[in-house]
């Protein structure tokens, strides 16, 4: 990496939790210096304006989480369902680190957003259909082998699963209560079982 590129990255890793946190609009770009130690004439050196840091680092922030979906759904998990179970653990064992990081980059992103940053809510929707296509191709990998039923709708589950997940974590964050996200993926894990392995006879 040029001396450039290591700094744009320095600033996109030293505000991740910041922008997802305080939002990736009301940051402002004294957040982003005091967050950094570097200059404003730093930070637009390396940077068009403050809308480009924020896509930068929800990129980056995303980027994480998928990284995350891709060991659950990796080769350490042998079948479809122990990779669904591996992805659900995931946020049962790691809440504490999901908020304290500021919640889930896609659920703030989306939220706050919406059409008053266009650019930024584009780059969300396609995040969005990546986590959905990745969970629906474990869910279809797992009806070809015979482990999952072949009935079922696997891109209908993966979305059901990840609205589940993103409703637990807003709730459970805002009460400060994690009942609501482990109530959640109980349910995640329930239709696994119930609805979509297939049983042995």
């Amino acid at each position: 990496m040029s001396k450039a590129e290591k700094t744009r990255q320095f600033i996109i890793e030293k505000t991740a939790t910041l922008f997802n946190s305080k939002g990736y609009i009301t940051t402002s770009l004294s957040d982003i210096t005091e967050a950094t130690g570097l200059t404003k004439g730093s930070i637009y050196g390396n940077f068009e304006n403050k809308d480009e840091v924020a896509i930068e680092v929800y990129r980056y922030n995303a980027a994480q989480l998928s990284r995350i979906m891709s060991r659950s759904f990796g080769n350490d998990f042998p079948t479809t369902a122990d990779k669904l179970y591996a992805f659900v653990a995931f946020y049962r064992k790691n809440w504490r680190t999901v908020f304290s990081n500021g919640g889930c980059p896609l659920m703030n992103a989306a939220t706050e957003a919406d059409d008053s940053f266009p650019a930024l809510k584009e780059h969300v929707r396609k995040s969005f259909e990546m986590w959905t296509q990745k969970t629906a191709e474990v869910i279809r990998q797992g009806q070809n082998t015979g482990e999952i039923r072949p009935d079922i709708d696997a891109k209908e589950y993966a979305s059901l699963f990840i609205m589940l997940i993103e409703g637990g974590i807003l709730l459970s964050k805002t009460t400060d209560d994690e009942s609501f996200l482990n109530l959640a993926l109980d349910r995640i894990t329930h239709m696994i079982n119930h609805e979509l392995i297939i049983l042995p006879s």
